[in-house]
């Protein structure tokens, strides 16, 4: 279960070796076997042209990314604000960078069963979002990989 966390602030300099660690060692398949250097194979489990969804709360905050064009959203933009994004594949989960508002944004995704805290929903996909100085995390799923729970698709 993800407990998700209000606001933790972690200075810039620290949290790219954290991104690296969170694409390299959560676990690249569904079952827990650990993707390793050896296999030597990006991670594949979102295709590129797949739209995945992905939401956190305290703050609520969430969106949606299609092939380079992310759309964030919070609760005073609904509508959300697009930016574009490059995509890095790591050996057990895929980045998304860009810039939004002025700060970076760096968003890692890793497979692995993850809880909202506040529903009786499971996503298939962990996030740990980087805006700024700030980090969050949150859950996300595709169309071909839902969620299960409460409203599944």
């Amino acid at each position: 279960m993800l407990r998700l966390a209000a606001k933790a602030v972690v200075p810039a300099p620290v949290f790219a070796p954290v991104l690296a660690l969170a694409l390299a060692g959560c676990s690249g398949e569904a079952d827990g076997n650990r993707v390793t250097a050896g296999d030597a194979r990006p991670f594949d489990g979102i295709a590129a042209d797949e739209t995945f969804h992905f939401s956190g709360t305290e703050p609520f905050w969430g969106g949606q990314v299609v092939g380079e064009t992310l759309t964030y959203t919070v609760p005073d933009d609904i509508e959300g604000q697009q930016i574009t994004v490059k995509r890095f594949a790591g050996l057990n989960g895929l980045g998304f960078s860009g810039e939004l508002g002025g700060q970076n944004f760096d968003m890692a995704v890793t497979q692995g069963d993850c809880s909202d805290g506040m529903s009786d929903r499971t996503y298939p996909f962990t996030v740990t979002l980087r805006l700024g100085d700030g980090v969050r995390n949150g859950c996300g799923y595709t169309g071909t990989q839902p969620f299960t729970g409460t409203g599944s698709p």
